[in-house]
C-alpha cells in the first residue's frame, strides 16, 4: 500500500515524495480513510507511529477547499516542543499550497503571535494556557473552526489541562469534525472523547505496548551513584545519540552539567529554561552539537530527533505509560534502540507494573567494572537472563577512550 490511495492533491503528494515517505505507517492506513470522509475519530497509539501525519494530512486536503485567511482548523497539544514539531511539519507538508499556521505557547512574545494571526492563517496548533490568553484578549476568534484536533489528551490530563480544554470548546463551534489522539486511555479522557465526539471512528494500535524494536534493560544502583554509573556506560557503549531521563528540573540541569564538565556534549531540556534556551537545547540535540539531553519528562512526548540510539532512565518514571512514552524516543521509524533503566530498592512496584505492560520479564544488567555495594546487587532472574559488562579499551583518539561492549564471549561494535 503507498499513499498515492489516498488520492491527496498533487501539491501535498509532491510534499510526501520530497519527505521519502513511500508506505503509510499502521495508523496513517486507518485513520486517515475516515478523517478524509470528515468522520470523528478517536486515535490510539503509542509514540513514535506516525499518528501526526495521520491527522495532518487529511486535515491539509480537507483545507484546500474553502476561505482564506480565516482559522478553519485547531490543534491543541500539552507542550510547547509538541506544539512545534506539529507546525514545523504542516509547514513542511503545506509549503506548496497556500495553507498557512501558527503555533502559540508561552514563554515567548504575544506581540508576535497576534502578528502573525492577524496576518491571516488557516491553522492555528496552540498549548491550551496561551491560547486561553489570546482568546481572553479577544485576540484570536475561533468561531469558524471546522477541525478540532486534541493530540496527546492524556498527557494534558497530567499537565491539569482538561479543565482548559473544556473552556476551549465553548468557543468553537457545535457544529465540527474532532479528531482526539491519545496514547492511553483514562476514564477521564474516556469521558472527554464521549463528550466531544460524535459517531466515531476509533484506531487503536497496540497503545499501551512498547515498540518491539526497542530492546530493555535493568541496572540496580544507590540513588547517590547514579551519575557515575551513567558516566560508566557513556564510557563502556558507543552511544551515537542518548536521552537521558530525570525526574526534576534541578537534576536534569545537574545531570548535564556534570556530564559537561566531565568532557561529553550534553545539554538539559527542563522547564525553568526560557522558551529560546530550550528551543537551543532541542536544535543543538537534532543536528549534533550535542549527542546526549538531559530532560525531564517534557521531552518525553513531542520531540520528533530521527536517530536516537539509547534512552536512559536516570530516574524510574512514575506509570508505565510514561516509561512507554520515553523509551518510545527511541527505536522509531522501523530503526532499533536500546532504554536502560536504573533502579534502586524503592522502585520494585512501578518496575513489575513496567513489566506487566510489555508482557515479559525485563533483562536485569550488572556493569563489571562498576563496584555495586552490596545493598544494589540484584540476584539474576531464575532464566538467566541477566548479563554483566566488561570494558574493553580499543583505541584513544585526542584523550578520549573508545570502547566495545562485551556479553559473555561476544563483541558487539558501534551498529
Amino acid at each position: 500500500m503507498s499513499f498515492t490511495v489516498f488520492n491527496f492533491h498533487p501539491h501535498i503528494n509532491t510534499a510526501i515524495q520530497e519527505c521519502g515517505y513511500t508506505v503509510p505507517t499502521p495508523i496513517q492506513q486507518q485513520a486517515i480513510p475516515p478523517v478524509l470522509e470528515g468522520r470523528d475519530l478517536l486515535g490510539l497509539a503509542q509514540t513514535g507511529t506516525g499518528k501526526t501525519a495521520a491527522f495532518v494530512l487529511p486535515t491539509l486536503q480537507r483545507l484546500l477547499e474553502g476561505p482564506r485567511k480565516s482559522i478553519r482548523a485547531l490543534i491543541v497539544a500539552p507542550t510547547r516542543e509538541l506544539a512545534e514539531q506539529i507546525h514545523s511539519y504542516i509547514e513542511k507538508m503545506a509549503h506548496l499550497t497556500n495553507l498557512r499556521s501558527a503555533v502559540i505557547y508561552g514563554g515567548v512574545s504575544k506581540v508576535t503571535q497576534v502578528k502573525k494571526i492577524r496576518a491571516g492563517v488557516e491553522i492555528i496548533v496552540a498549548c491550551p494556557g496561551r491560547l486561553l490568553d489570546h482568546m481572553n484578549d479577544r485576540a484570536i476568534n475561533l468561531a469558524n473552526v471546522e477541525i478540532l484536533i486534541l493530540d496527546e489528551a492524556d498527557h494534558m490530563f497530567d499537565k491539569g489541562f482538561l479543565p482548559d480544554i473544556r473552556r476551549i470548546l465553548k468557543s468553537v463551534p457545535k457544529k465540527r469534525q474532532s479528531l482526539v489522539f491519545s496514547a492511553t486511555m483514562p476514564q477521564e479522557i474516556r469521558h472527554l472523547a464521549e463528550d466531544i465526539l460524535t459517531n466515531p471512528a476509533t484506531v487503536q494500535i497496540n497503545h499501551t505496548k512498547a515498540a518491539a524494536s526497542i530492546s530493555h534493560a535493568l541496572i540496580p544502583v544507590e540513588q547517590k551513584r547514579k551519575t557515575d554509573l551513567l558516566k560508566n556506560i557513556l564510557e563502556q557503549k558507543e552511544m551515537t545519540t542518548t536521552l537521558v531521563f530525570t525526574k526534576t528540573k534541578y537534576k536534569a540541569k545537574n545531570v548535564a552539567q556534570q556530564l559537561e564538565n566531565s568532557g561529553y556534549r550534553a545539554t538539559s531540556l527542563q522547564g525553568n529554561l526560557s522558551q529560546s534556551k530550550r528551543q537551543q537545547a532541542l536544535d543543538g540535540f537534532k543536528n549534533g552539537t550535542y549527542n546526549i539531553l538531559v530532560a525531564t519528562d517534557i521531552a518525553a512526548r513531542g520531540i520528533d530527533v530521527s536517530g536516537i540510539s539509547h534512552v536512559i532512565n536516570y530516574d524510574v518514571p512514575d506509570t508505565a505509560e510514561a516509561y512507554t512514552h520515553r523509551t518510545g524516543r527511541t527505536g522509531r521509524a522501523a530503526c532499533t534502540g536500546e532504554a536502560f533503566t536504573f533502579i534502586t530498592a524503592d522502585d520494585d512496584k512501578i518496575i513489575k507494573m513496567i513489566e506487566q505492560t510489555l508482557g515479559k520479564r525485563i533483562l536485569r544488567e550488572s556493569v563489571s567494572d562498576f563496584k555495586l555495594d552490596a545493598q544494589d546487587r540484584n540476584p539474576a532472574p531464575k532464566d538467566g537472563a541477566a548479563r554483566s559488562w566488561q570494558k574493553k579499551r580499543t583505541s584513544t583518539t585526542t584523550g578520549t577512550p573508545k570502547h566495545k561492549r562485551a556479553f559473555g564471549t561476544s563483541t558487539f561494535s558501534k551498529r
